[in-house]
């Protein structure tokens, strides 16, 4: 299940970090902002519990988030979306996911994992700014619900039909929330018209 996050807000926001000419400085900082607006969607359904709180006026019925949160960036762009959801929720606890993919399988290969307890019970965020094949998407969700978590759900910047496709396959029960859901992927894997490489456009590191 994939939910579009339509805000204008966000949809502003994603104007100015799809241009060529965005630098990654302006490109990170929009990738949290981003992110901000798109786990707040993502949230909307997280278990709360009822408590009263004294007001300077009289006592208060109020809720409180009852899970432990725990968000999970794919390495390495993911990365770039953590300080966003920290912001937000700034008591979630962190795990990482590294995945590759490999040159002749084209399969995603784990090189690192690292969960904390409370993914046992607790609510997963797995973030990564492209969900694009939906492989390594597929394949953390995988590491996850092997390590004992139940209750997940992903965020990411945008993604196309066919990566929401191969996630709602083969995890029917983890929900989606994206700021674009693209067209398509192109030849080279890459969603169009997408961002191009988001970890390069987040750290810099491209050859353009």
């Amino acid at each position: 299940m994939a939910t579009l996050v339509d805000h204008p807000c966000v949809q502003h926001k994603l104007a100015i970090i799809r241009d060529v000419e965005t630098g990654h400085k302006r490109f990170r900082e929009l990738a949290t902002e981003i992110t901000k607006f798109v786990c707040y969607e993502a949230l909307k359904h997280v278990r709360t519990k009822e408590i009263t709180v004294e007001t300077p006026v009289a006592p208060a019925a109020c809720r409180k988030i009852d899970t432990d949160l725990v968000v999970v960036p794919i390495l390495r762009a993911g990365v770039g979306m953590l300080e966003g959801i920290l912001e937000l929720v700034p008591t979630a606890r962190v795990g990482f996911v590294g995945l590759y993919r490999d040159e002749e399988t084209k399969q995603p290969v784990t090189y690192y994992e690292r969960f904390p307890p409370q993914i046992r019970g607790g609510t997963c965020i797995v973030i990564d700014p492209m969900l694009a094949t939906g492989g390594s998407t597929v394949a953390a969700l995988d590491l996850l619900k092997n390590s004992g978590a139940e209750d997940i759900v992903v965020v990411c910047i945008v993604t196309c039909p066919e990566g929401v496709e191969l996630v709602e396959a083969a995890h029917p029960d983890v929900r989606i929330y994206a700021a674009a859901i693209d067209d398509r992927l192109n030849e080279k894997k890459y969603i169009v018209p997408g961002l191009g490489d988001a970890g390069d456009r987040l750290f810099g590191t491209s050859h353009h």
